[in-house]
């Protein structure tokens, strides 16, 4: 079983520390930092999850984000006390997976993370087989993407849709389908957002023939 890496930046040194120990009691391995400039230097070492607070010393949490998300796909959590609605907007934008407003309860944002971390890294595909398909690798274990030796940067949902779509080659998948695995069962926005996932996963990896099937959902041809 994982033991799953959980890397938490916030500059409140006593909220830090109880977030840490309600994590620790799942059993999961939590670095703690107080610095978003410090917490950057372990970006080449990806843990399964970044917690981040937006107002940090050093480096900004949305400048932490962008770190981030140019170096690997790992999902992120935002928490703030700022405007929720402006750090929500920017965070999605930017590539944020999450967002809890503070002040909020340890346990939900311990909910939150589970659900995340159990999302992105199922058990059944922990150990999957990598996939080629039109000239592209496909890592489901790492979570990466090859093109020849080039790397292809993926959000954290562009690489769910990837991975659900390319394991289920030919197969018709209802929109329905594929928000449940993408975003949860508990997303209540618009199934539009999965064709905007889907425009971007076009754009990255256009030798995949990604199908529309118009009033339903996506499938992935073979060739």
């Amino acid at each position: 079983m994982t033991k799953f890496v959980v890397n938490l930046v916030e500059d409140e040194e006593n909220l830090g520390k109880v977030i840490k120990a309600y994590m620790e009691k799942e059993g999961w391995e939590v670095k703690h930092f107080t610095d978003g400039k410090e917490a950057s230097e372990h970006i080449p070492e990806p843990p399964h999850l970044w917690i981040l607070d937006i107002m940090l010393p050093g480096m900004d949490g949305y400048q932490l984000l962008k770190s981030i998300k140019s170096e690997a796909d790992t999902p992120v959590i935002f928490i703030s006390a700022r405007d929720k609605d402006l750090d929500r907007v920017l965070g999605l934008e930017l590539g944020s997976d999450d967002y809890l407003a503070k002040p909020f309860l340890p346990e939900e944002l311990v909910i939150r993370a589970k659900k995340m971390l159990n999302r992105v890294y199922p058990p059944d595909e922990q150990e999957k087989d990598e996939i080629e398909l039109n000239g592209y690798k496909i890592d489901p274990t790492s979570r990466t993407v090859h093109d020849g030796g080039e790397h292809i940067e993926l959000t954290t949902k562009e690489m769910d849709l990837v991975i659900l779509l390319t394991s289920h080659i030919g197969d018709a998948l209802s929109r329905e389908t594929i928000i449940e695995y993408v975003w949860g069962t508990d997303y209540f926005g618009s199934e539009r957002a999965v064709d905007d996932v889907v425009r971007r996963v076009r754009k990255k990896l256009p030798r995949i023939h990604l199908e529309t099937l118009y009033g339903y959902g996506y499938r992935v041809l073979s060739s």
